[in-house]
């Protein structure tokens, strides 16, 4: 079995391998260091890493005034503060004038369980991918989160990164023909039946699904969409045109992420049936996460129940 790490983790890891690499990375926080994991760099690099307390809105304007002065910070917070709390400093101070500051969620979605309906952030990617010049992702494992981690250090502009709390399994790394780049889908399984579009932890879960549908003689391709904005326009027409229906599935408000921006591009260039896994526009609540995610349908059960409905609308 693979072995599970969480994305979180992988990133923190990720900032001490990077920053020896990168003298100009600085890292900021909002007083969750343990949580966000930015903790290593705060160890090893604490002339470059700043605390700024639960003063998140400070923080990306502190932030935005070293990228100006060619600093590549990361500003660092729980995904419910980063892209909500901060919302106006990210748009007007990072991303109006186009600088070069990564915002990182931590702790999205539902999976972060027991914190409850105020701290399961869902509405993360529709909040930052409405923003004018603003890269929106979700990496899968942390082989992935790693290869993110450095690609937004090449990346000039900014750019929103949500990580996740739970630990999932790591299989990108063993993938034959897997490469990360940014903007463009990596295509974990072949499939001609229906297209199964996730990013996040819900690549493991449309994974699994994949292999409940292949015991019924259901051929799913699964396409990992870790960048969100933009968007992998041709990944998705060509899955579109391959298999003639979609099922998106991602742990987030259904309204205004992934599934949202599959069905905009899908409708105007090739429409077929596509069906969103999600959030179904509600908040979460308490619990412990797999059972808060299967009460929401955020599971492999319910994506292959999807991919059989869309496969039967295009019929």
């Amino acid at each position: 079995m693979a072995e599970k790490i969480a994305t979180r983790a992988a990133y923190g890891d990720a900032l001490v391998e990077l920053a020896e690499k990168y003298p100009e990375l600085v890292v900021f926080d909002a007083d969750l260091a343990g949580a966000t994991m930015t903790k290593g760099f705060m160890k090893n690099y604490p002339e470059r890493f700043f605390d700024m307390g639960i003063a998140e809105c400070n923080m990306v304007g502190v932030a935005a005034g070293m990228a100006t002065c060619g600093l590549k910070p990361f500003v660092n917070t729980f995904a419910m503060f980063a892209a909500g709390r901060a919302w106006e400093q990210v748009r007007n101070s990072v991303c109006y004038p186009h600088l070069n500051v990564k915002v990182v969620g931590s702790h999205g979605g539902l999976s972060v369980g027991e914190d409850g309906a105020t701290h399961q952030c869902i509405e993360d990617f529709a909040l930052m991918r409405a923003i004018p010049g603003m890269m929106v992702l979700c990496p899968y494992d942390s082989h992935e989160m790693r290869l993110a981690t450095e690609a937004l250090l090449y990346y000039e502009g900014p750019a929103y990164m949500r990580l996740g709390r739970l630990a999932v399994e790591t299989v990108t790394d063993t993938i034959e023909g897997y490469r990360f780049e940014s903007g463009k889908a990596a295509k974990l399984r072949e499939g001609s039946d229906v297209t199964i579009i996730a990013n996040g932890m819900m690549v493991q879960m449309a994974l699994a699904a994949a292999e409940m549908l292949a015991a019924d003689g259901i051929h799913a391709r699964v396409l990992d969409m870790h960048t969100i904005k933009p968007l992998d326009q041709q990944a998705v027409l060509e899955a579109a045109q391959e298999t003639g229906c979609i099922v998106t599935t991602e742990e987030a408000n259904v309204l205004g992420g992934l599934g949202a921006a599959v069905c905009e591009y899908v409708s105007e260039v090739c429409p077929v049936p596509v069906i969103r896994n999600g959030v179904q526009d509600q908040f979460g609540r308490s619990g412990k996460a797999p059972q808060v995610l299967k009460a929401y349908g955020l599971c492999a059960e319910k994506i292959a129940e999807m991919a059989r409905t869309a496969i039967a609308l295009k019929r």
